[in-house]
């Protein structure tokens, strides 16, 4: 004797393979919920990863948190930072100087046209900056030298300018420009360009940062602002940076009014914002798919239901009560959701564990590369499966499996005896 309870039982007899129509559907819908858990899965873990890679790679360039002036220039940052190394969850502060200047190269060959960009300037404390970003540790050519007027360069933007390690550049910054202008109203003298040495090129793995940087002393950006020892703030490295929130309340008390405490979710909200919003439209749109596999187990189950009239009228005539004939298909229904998202949840795992490979294959089998890394900057497609995804995913899937099977169900469990055997 079985030890199921006999509405499993019968359920899971009824969900054997046969060469029957009934069987065929079935088969049908527990593919289709099979290849909706699966593709779930792969596209939001492929999602979580980029968020994932973007997450680590800012965090590696930026600081966690930024303390700022209300005016956008802290002249008293030697005395703030002492306050803020203070706090338990900080783990380095160092000033910075931001602004952007207009940058020529100067080729040695005279037969080669200067190039020019517009980079973004960054001052920093070469004996602090170690402790608020990974730049000292990503210069990969030449040397972390920024003294007198060593310059160092991100390694995208020395790409597109043509230059190495020794070439010699021109900076000009806004102060200089305005000083030009101001120079050429009055016929005076005019300001030169400061001549900056490269020293070295850096590559922090964020291509915005590569693209856009150049670094030189905190000495030499504020001569070249004219911001007699200020600074425009403070970059915070924090040992937890998803504690910032509670480190800028504490913050906030011991700096006092005058100052904006920048996180770097705030800084960086559009990024974020903009993958969230992608990953919840996926999610929304995937889950579409499950709905259409789902339609299949309502037309399994209505087919399975009209396939076994004579046994539901035996079943019922027998004594089985209308909630134990809608167990018996509401069973079938789960059955075929345990085993749709069972399966799809092993094909979505042996595919991600998998994916570089399957991609990999693909390129050669497609004869060009489906992920360059000149575009995405990565050499392989990260992926992150999280137990909350897989949660909602799989109990999404199978809930929706539970609901198709209901209304089915609940029509044969009303099916009265005498109109059951009517015709057979």
């Amino acid at each position: 004797m079985s030890r199921l309870p006999f509405e499993l039982a019968l359920a899971l007899r009824y969900l054997r393979p046969r060469r029957t129509f009934v069987s065929i559907i079935t088969l049908i819908a527990i593919i289709g919920v099979m290849l909706g858990v699966a593709v779930l899965m792969i596209v939001i873990a492929v999602m979580s990863g980029f968020d994932r890679e973007w997450r680590d790679k800012i965090l590696s360039a930026n600081a966690h948190l930024k303390v700022v002036g209300l005016g956008g220039i802290t002249p008293d940052y030697q005395r703030l930072m002492p306050i803020i190394a203070r706090h338990p969850q900080v783990k380095g502060v160092a000033p910075f100087i931001l602004t952007q200047v207009m940058l020529q190269t100067q080729p040695a060959d005279t037969n080669e046209n200067p190039q020019i960009s517009g980079p973004v300037l960054r001052g920093i404390d070469p004996e602090r900056e170690g402790s608020v970003s990974v730049l000292p540790t990503s210069v990969f050519r030449g040397t972390f030298d920024v003294s007198g007027h060593g310059l160092l360069i991100g390694s995208s933007l020395a790409h597109e300018l043509r230059v190495d390690v020794g070439d010699h550049v021109a900076v000009l910054s806004a102060k200089t420009l305005g000083q030009w202008l101001n120079a050429q109203k009055r016929e005076g003298a005019m300001p030169v360009p400061d001549d900056f040495t490269v020293r070295g090129i850096f590559n922090v793995g964020f291509d915005d940062f590569d693209r856009m940087m150049i670094v030189s002393s905190l000495e030499t950006a504020q001569d070249l602002q004219k911001l007699d020892g200020q600074a425009h703030g403070l970059h915070v490295m924090l040992h937890d940076p998803f504690r910032v929130d509670a480190v800028i309340l504490d913050l906030m008390r011991d700096l006092g009014p005058g100052y904006n405490l920048i996180s770097w979710m705030d800084e960086n909200s559009t990024i974020f914002n903009a993958l969230a919003t992608e990953k919840t439209m996926m999610y929304i749109i995937l889950f579409v798919v499950m709905i259409v596999a789902a339609f299949a187990i309502v037309n399994s189950e209505i087919t399975f239901a009209v396939n076994k009239i004579k046994e539901i009228g035996l079943l019922k005539s027998l004594g089985a009560s209308n909630r134990q004939v809608m167990w018996i298909f509401l069973g079938h229904s789960i059955a075929i959701g345990v085993f749709g998202v069972g399966l799809g949840f092993a094909l979505g795992w042996v595919f991600l564990k998998n994916l570089n490979n399957i991609l990999k294959a693909a390129s050669t089998w497609a004869k060009f590369d489906l992920l360059p890394p000149e575009i995405y900057k990565i050499s392989q497609v990260p992926y992150e499966l999280l137990p909350v995804d897989v949660a909602i995913i799989c109990g999404g899937g199978f809930l929706i499996c539970i609901l198709a099977g209901l209304l089915p169900a609940w029509q044969a469990s009303r099916l009265q005896p005498v109109e059951a055997l009517r015709n057979e």
